[in-house]
């Protein structure tokens, strides 16, 4: 553990990569020094000084920005980095390679972490190997705080806190709709990808996780009555629509069924989640529904065999250190809905949730979750029972995220749903 004084609040690591640049952009476009002990880390002290020059330049209040160099595979740099912060956000992955000395890190050194990662298969392994660790300790190892998975799992929270509030029952059954979007794709993020598959294609437990609907719930609880995630075009139950599955769920059903088991089964134990693209209704949506559910099934098996793979990641996918332009950033946007249907005394009832915002979700909303995620931590704006462990956004850090996300300029609502929409 650790015996100094902590000299940052946080330390954005990563910071010159696509994702770490624009969280680092908006931490200091909305906060000041007075309200947050900033630095920057990576392994080149060139760019991190760079960066750091610019952001003082461009950002009012910032006289100054401290730089932290480290090397992502040796863990003595990355002790002595964790050892002074409270808090570490991560952007360096994929995550497979580069993430687990990070995470012994801050375990040893009492430092709280959140990260972007979408690696259903790593986290299993933080889960497996450190959970335990992690809740000894009292640090809170936070993953999958950007688009995969917050939009997911907070909504969830918020749906089933509101019908908890209002109806006194929780929701038997969410439905995630992944209702529009548009935004690009690093070469970090689709070496990620890539990863994932290479994974599940050489080791069992890579390929287990990826076919068990509970594969990140505690040790033992990994069964329920949950089928996992839609794999044909369905009508929806709710809302009387086509529907594809969405290429999102094998992570995000997963983290929110990891967060009701964390939280001691608030929604009980046949709670059932299904994330799902909404295409439309009559012949028309179930054309459109076909064509998804096809196109995503054509890129899974291509994924899954290794010349295709590596030829993917090579002449298709962008280059480590690219993403999209600035204009992409800036004009994407995204929203996801969230449904949950249960019974009360009085009979049925069906919440809603939704968070939206208008700029790309993988980067430009991306980096405000994951900056706000960060500062409830580092503020210890958390509510929630668990001080400890490897942690999902709606267990780790609950409720408080959604008041920040707001503040930032995210459409966070909840209520009860008139039925309406189509």
């Amino acid at each position: 553990m650790s015996t100094t004084d902590r000299t940052h609040d946080l330390v954005v690591w990563g910071a010159t990569g696509v994702a770490g640049r624009l969280v680092a952009e908006h931490l200091t476009d909305r906060y000041t020094p007075a309200q947050l002990s900033l630095a920057l880390g990576g392994r080149d002290e060139r760019r991190l000084e760079k960066l750091a020059s610019t952001l003082t330049s461009s950002q009012s209040g910032w006289e100054e920005i401290p730089i932290e160099v480290g090397d992502a595979t040796d863990p003595d740099s990355l002790h002595a980095l964790a050892d002074r912060t409270e808090v570490v956000c991560t952007t360096v992955g994929p995550y497979t390679r580069y993430g687990t000395p990070l995470v012994e890190a801050c375990l040893a050194t009492g430092t709280d972490y959140c990260d972007l990662t979408g690696e259903v298969t790593w986290v299993r392994e933080m889960i497996d190997r450190y959970h335990e660790e992690a809740v000894d300790a009292g640090v809170r190892i936070v993953h999958s705080c950007g688009f995969d998975s917050i939009p997911a799992d907070l909504a969830t929270l918020l749906v089933q806190s509101f019908a908890r509030e209002e109806f006194g029952a929780s929701c038997d059954l969410v439905r995630l709709y992944l209702e529009d979007g548009r935004g690009g794709v690093s070469g970090g993020t689709a070496s990620s990808i890539v990863d994932v598959f290479r994974a599940a294609s050489t080791d069992p437990i890579a390929r287990q996780t990826l076919r068990n609907p509970y594969s990140l719930a505690p040790r033992g609880e990994r069964d329920g009555v949950d089928p996992g995630a839609q794999t044909l075009p369905t009508m929806d139950p709710l809302r009387a629509v086509w529907t594809a599955p969405s290429p999102m769920a094998v992570v995000n059903e997963r983290v929110v069924r990891r967060s009701n088991a964390l939280l001691d089964y608030p929604w009980g134990r046949e709670f059932e989640c299904t994330e799902v693209v909404p295409v439309g209704g009559g012949p028309g949506g179930l054309v459109g529904a076909s064509a998804i559910t096809a196109g995503l099934g054509l890129a899974t098996a291509a994924m899954a065999v290794g010349p295709i793979r590596e030829g993917v990641r090579r002449f298709v996918f962008p280059d480590p250190g690219e993403g999209p332009t600035r204009e992409q950033i800036e004009t994407g946007y995204f929203t996801l809905r969230a449904l949950g249907r249960g019974t009360a005394i009085d009979g049925p009832f069906v919440v809603e949730g939704r968070i939206s915002a208008d700029r790309d979700p993988g980067y430009g909303a991306t980096a405000i979750m994951l900056g706000e995620a960060a500062m409830c931590l580092v503020r210890e704006e958390v509510d929630s029972p668990l001080e400890g462990g490897i942690l999902t956004p709606a267990s780790g850090i609950g409720e408080p995220l959604a008041d920040r996300l707001r503040h930032a300029g995210l459409v966070v609502e909840v209520g009860e749903w008139d039925g309406h929409r189509a």
